[in-house]
């Protein structure tokens, strides 16, 4: 494993990765097969966004990892929450500290930043692995279950 991995922010040059490593995660973690069409429309209005940024790790020009942050107001504490998301390393660059710098380099954005109040994110119940990194960065578990509701017809 190469030791110069290079953290940044992710540009419209990414987003046929974005797209492929989007799918990649999808199918893994939920066994979802995600229309490409959509996935990179979505992808490319997230680019174009203030309130999301794609930050993405690179070892010899080639992008080896990826997450987004998007913005939620809190009323409650008057300010705003970042939450982690679309969290995926390719498979052979996993276990070698990808997603930590990934999360180092958010929450050093964020410690700079007095209007971020925390940092969250949403894991699948049986995603031990994904709980155990997350747990091992100095998160914890908030309490919240998520509930969705996608269907508006």
């Amino acid at each position: 494993m190469p030791s110069e991995i290079n953290i940044r922010e992710a540009n419209k040059g990414d987003l046929a990765i974005l797209v492929q490593n989007n799918q990649a995660l999808a199918e893994e973690t939920e066994a979802l097969l995600l229309d490409k069409h959509v996935l990179r429309e979505g992808i490319e209005q997230a680019l174009k966004r203030k309130e999301c940024h794609y930050f993405v790790a690179v070892i010899s020009e080639k992008v080896v990892g990826q997450t987004m942050i998007t913005y939620e107001w809190s009323d409650w504490r008057n300010g705003i929450i970042w939450w982690i998301q679309s969290v995926y390393v390719l498979p052979a660059h996993r276990k070698h500290g990808i997603f930590r710098l990934l999360f180092k380099y958010i929450e050093n954005l964020a410690k700079v930043n007095p209007q971020v109040k925390a940092l969250r994110l949403y894991v699948m119940h049986n995603n031990n692995a994904g709980q155990d990194t997350y747990q091992s960065l100095g998160m914890n578990d908030s309490g919240y279950i998520v509930f969705e509701k996608e269907d508006f017809a």
